[in-house]
Parts: structure tokens; C-alpha cells; sequence
């Protein structure tokens, strides 16, 4: 009785911090002119999705990336649920391709998050900007996407760091029922 107690408050206390995480990583990201440069701004909520992806399994990890997607969406004023599931998708997979097939380290961990960033804000860039027409679109993308990745992929570090301290802080042990 006492082990399933104990699991259940590490589950919480767990949960509980990713969630602290996520708030504070969306009072950041919404912070009007911190960490700017220019038009570029760091993006944080995909960074704690992947890193919550690359250290749980992949159902917890698609559900939290929905989650991070949701409160992007919300608080970019956008149509509720296309990052979210872009989101989920991607920390679907790339939980997947840790497990399978990636030895994480924090460089590694970097250069995933600026390849789904870039994927990302690309496909953003295409279907509001481009598609619909506006002008110096080429200028746009050029001095915000390059440097919203970079600022994006050298601060996801901090996250990954901080979500694998969380994770094998309160790990459950499977073979204690």
C-alpha cells in the first residue's frame, strides 16, 4: 500500500512541476520585448514540449506537446488546435526517434529543437504570410525565422536540463507494485 501512495505523490509532484514549467515558459514567451532581438523572440513552449517528449514515453509526451501546443495557440491569438496538434505530432515523434534510434545529449537535444522550430515557423510562415500575400515576405523570413530558431535552440537546453533532472528525480521504479 505504502509503494502505490508513493508513486502516485511522485506522479504528482512530477506533473505538478511540468505544469509549473509550462506556465512559466508561457509568462515568458508572452513577456512583450524580453529576450527580443529585432522581430525575433525566443519560442519556449516547443522547447519544454520536446524536452517532456524526450524524457517520458510517448503518450505522456504527445499530450503535454498538446497541451504546450493549446496554450501557444491561445495565448498567439490563434485558430485553438493547429499548433496543437503540429505540437503533439512532433513530440510524438521525436519521442519515438529518441528511443529508437538518438543518443540524447544536450547538443543533440538543441539541434532537434531547431530543426521541429524551424519546421514549425516555416509552415506558420507559409499559410499566413505567404499564402495570403504580403509584401517584403522574403525580408520577414529571413530576419525572423534564422534567429527565432537560434535564440529557441540555445535556450532549450536549460528545459531539457531541467525536465531530465524531474524525471529521474521522481522516477518510478515498474518492478515495485
Amino acid at each position: 500500500m505504502e509503494s502505490r501512495r508513493k508513486r502516485r505523490r511522485s506522479q504528482l509532484y512530477k506533473w505538478g512541476l511540468y505544469f509549473l514549467l509550462l506556465l512559466a515558459c508561457t509568462v515568458l514567451q508572452t513577456l512583450p520585448g524580453f529576450l527580443q532581438f529585432g522581430q525575433a523572440k525566443p519560442v519556449f513552449l516547443l522547447s519544454l514540449a520536446l524536452a517532456v517528449a524526450v524524457c517520458e514515453d510517448e503518450f505522456s509526451g504527445a499530450l503535454f506537446g498538446a497541451v504546450c501546443g493549446l496554450m501557444w495557440d491561445y495565448t498567439a491569438g490563434r485558430t485553438a488546435g493547429l499548433l496543437a496538434l503540429t505540437l503533439m505530432a512532433l513530440s510524438f515523434g521525436i519521442s519515438v526517434a529518441s528511443q529508437l534510434y538518438l543518443k540524447l545529449t544536450q547538443t543533440n537535444f538543441a539541434l532537434v529543437t531547431a530543426g521541429a522550430l524551424w519546421l514549425v515557423l516555416s509552415s506558420d510562415f507559409l499559410f499566413y504570410y505567404a499564402m495570403p500575400g504580403y509584401s517584403n515576405m522574403l525580408e520577414r523570413y529571413i530576419c525572423y525565422v534564422p534567429l527565432t530558431v537560434l535564440l529557441s535552440a540555445v535556450l532549450a537546453i536549460p528545459f531539457y536540463r531541467a525536465v531530465s533532472w524531474i524525471s529521474t528525480t521522481f522516477k518510478i521504479d515498474n518492478g515495485v507494485i
